[in-house]
C-alpha cells in the first residue's frame, strides 16, 4: 500500500506540473515544453518501475539508459524543428531551389532515422534486462501509458481552451 501511496503522490505532483505547461500554446517558451516532456518522460519511468515491477539491478541499468536516450532524442528533436522550421520558410519564399528542398527534406529524414535508433538502443536494453513476462508487461504498458497521457493531455488542452474564451 505505501509503494502505491507514493506512486500516486508522485503522479499527481508531476502531472500538476505537466498539466499546465501541456495546456500552453505553441508560441510560448521552449523550456515550457521541455519541462513538460521531461516531466513524460519521468512519469513514464515511474511507471513502468511499478508496472513492470524492475528489480533494482535492472532499475540501475534502465533508468541511466532510458535517460540518456531520451536527451539525445530531444537534441533530435529540436534539430528536426528547426529543419522544419527551415523547410516552410524556403516553400513560402516563392521560387524554392529544389536542390535545398532535397537537402532538407533528407536532413529531416535522417533525424527521424537517428530517433527511431535511440528508440531501437533503449527497446535492446531492455531486451537484455528484462524477464519474458516484464516484455509482455511492458508491450502493454507503452500502448496504455501514450494513450491515457494523450487523453490527459487533449482533456488539459480543452480545459485551457474553456478558460481562455474559445
Amino acid at each position: 500500500m505505501n509503494k502505491t501511496i507514493r506512486f500516486v503522490v508522485a503522479f499527481l505532483f508531476l502531472l500538476g506540473w505537466t498539466v499546465p505547461l501541456a495546456a500552453q500554446r505553441p508560441e510560448q517558451s521552449a523550456a515550457a515544453r521541455e519541462r513538460i516532456r521531461e516531466n513524460i518522460n519521468r512519469l513514464r519511468l515511474l511507471r513502468m518501475t511499478e508496472e513492470l515491477e524492475l528489480s533494482e539491478q535492472q532499475t540501475a541499468v534502465i533508468f541511466p539508459a532510458a535517460s540518456r536516450m531520451e536527451k539525445e532524442k530531444a537534441e533530435l528533436s529540436k534539430k528536426i524543428h528547426q529543419e522544419i522550421l527551415d523547410l516552410r520558410a524556403l516553400l513560402r519564399a516563392g521560387d524554392p531551389d529544389e536542390q535545398e528542398l532535397a537537402r532538407k527534406v533528407e536532413a529531416i529524414k535522417e533525424l527521424r532515422r537517428a530517433i527511431q535508433e535511440k528508440d531501437e538502443a533503449f527497446e535492446r536494453v531492455l531486451e537484455e534486462k528484462l524477464t519474458e513476462i516484464q516484455k509482455a508487461r511492458y508491450l502493454l504498458f507503452n500502448l496504455d501509458f501514450y494513450r491515457v497521457m494523450g487523453e490527459k493531455l487533449e482533456k488539459a488542452r480543452r480545459i485551457y481552451r474553456d478558460k481562455r474564451g474559445g
